[in-house]
């Protein structure tokens, strides 16, 4: 009996060892209540809508460090064969930032964009335009670090066929006087990470409401998307963009900012960027931003568009309303040829619905939406202002379309008249 108590002891005193031990382990492990606030707050790549990929402690930690005054961070930025942004990241002495002719000529790997063969893939990339950089913010009295929209050129010098900036500016030289305005209406439409489902759709379905409560609306059953719009509103405000406005459009998960007036070429350069920093934003939200005309081709949905509004300098002056119908009348007869580089899958939004006219006949109307050139009210009872272009795509190429519109406007054609289509 007694040999038999002293086995049960030793077992009970092994269990108590055993049971202290795991609870000194517990107590000194992570719950998920202690949880610090630099862990990983979401799975990278998360496919939920608005969900930032990192915790922002664990990125400020990184941005907090102090940067050496005397050099700058400097993200090139320039077009691809899709029409797409690509950047890359250069340090920079402050020196040579002062200006674009300041700015250094770069290179990149042109076989990896579709712009150049392997056997010889060097394109080079030559500053255009500096913007102040939002993603990479200093304190004030610090060098600040910078966007740089540059366009392509081969090693000899020559535009690559991909270069729309080099052939816009061939319809701006010589037409300096005319100051021509642009305004530019950039519509584009957020997706979850399924790339399949626009924010505030089900998945796999449609809305139960049809358009109507969705355009410039408030309240969380109609507006979806307005703090990525806004992020983005104030990092272009910041960049130097001349971004007009914003408003939530007809379509549920589709939204819009303007940019303009600018001057000539420079339309296209702030355009351009522009796409970068929301793409850049929407990055950071974890959602997918799509300019395709026409996202959703089941049902009656709009589709989205970068309306052109366009201004020179006669057209601004009194009587300037017959200027703008001349120039209106040349569009018509070049119709198309512009819709021919105003976007890929436009036809599919140029249906004559939807606040479209059709791909296949040019038309123009005071304040018609339906037509391919609108002249607002304004503009009419004023005599003179700007007319809108209502054909580009959202998708479209913002240098041809600024360029082709000033090649036509400035050309020496006979054109007819033609009637306006008013409702």
């Amino acid at each position: 009996l007694k040999r038999y108590y002293q086995i049960l002891y030793r077992k009970k005193m092994r269990f108590t060892a055993l049971a202290l031990c795991a609870a000194t382990v517990s107590a000194f492990a992570p719950t998920a209540f202690q949880r610090s606030s630099s862990a990983l707050q979401a799975d990278l790549l998360s496919s939920k809508t608005g969900m930032s990929s990192l915790d922002p402690a664990v990125i400020n930690k990184y941005n907090s460090l102090p940067m050496p005054t005397e050099k700058i961070l400097a993200e090139y930025v320039w077009v691809d064969a899709k029409g797409e942004t690509r950047s890359k990241t250069r340090t920079l002495p402050v020196a040579k930032t002062a200006s674009v002719a300041d700015l250094p000529k770069w290179n990149y790997d042109g076989s990896s964009t579709d712009q150049a063969p392997g056997e010889d893939s060097e394109v080079i990339l030559k500053p255009q335009r500096i913007f102040a950089d939002p993603f990479r913010p200093v304190a004030a009295g610090e060098p600040q670090n910078i966007l740089v929209m540059c366009d392509t050129y081969t090693p000899d010098g020559e535009p690559l066929p991909t270069n729309a900036r080099a052939v816009a500016a061939k319809s701006f030289e010589g037409n300096e006087d005319q100051e021509v305005w642009f305004g530019m209406e950039q519509e584009f439409t957020l997706f979850n990470l399924d790339m399949k489902t626009p924010l505030g759709w089900p998945v796999g379905g449609q809305p139960i409401r049809p358009q109507g409560p969705y355009y410039c609306s408030v309240g969380a059953e109609n507006s979806f998307g307005r703090a990525i719009t806004d992020a983005a509103y104030k990092a272009m405000m910041y960049a130097g963009i001349e971004i007009s406005g914003t408003n939530g459009e007809v379509m549920p998960g589709q939204q819009e900012y303007q940019v303009g007036p600018c001057v000539g070429i420079d339309a296209g350069d702030q355009l351009m960027m522009s796409r970068y920093i929301l793409n850049r934003v929407c990055e950071d939200f974890q959602v997918y931003c799509t300019l395709h005309p026409k996202p959703i081709t089941e049902g009656e949905w709009n589709g989205a568009g970068m309306h052109t509004n366009v201004s020179t300098k006669e057209m601004r002056e009194p009587g300037g309303l017959e200027a703008i119908k001349k120039a209106i009348y040349k569009l018509g007869v070049k119709h198309a040829e512009h819709v021919a580089i105003y976007g890929e899958g436009n036809e599919l939004r140029l249906s004559g619905k939807f606040e479209t006219a059709s791909i296949d006949e040019f038309s123009f109307g005071i304040a018609n939406r339906g037509a391919s050139v609108r002249i607002g009210r304004d503009t009419e009872k004023e005599g003179c202002g700007y007319f809108e272009d209502r054909r580009p795509a959202s998708n479209c190429d913002p240098y041809l379309v600024t360029g082709k519109i000033m090649e036509t406007i400035m050309s020496d054609i006979d054109a007819p008249v033609i009637e306006p289509k008013n409702k």
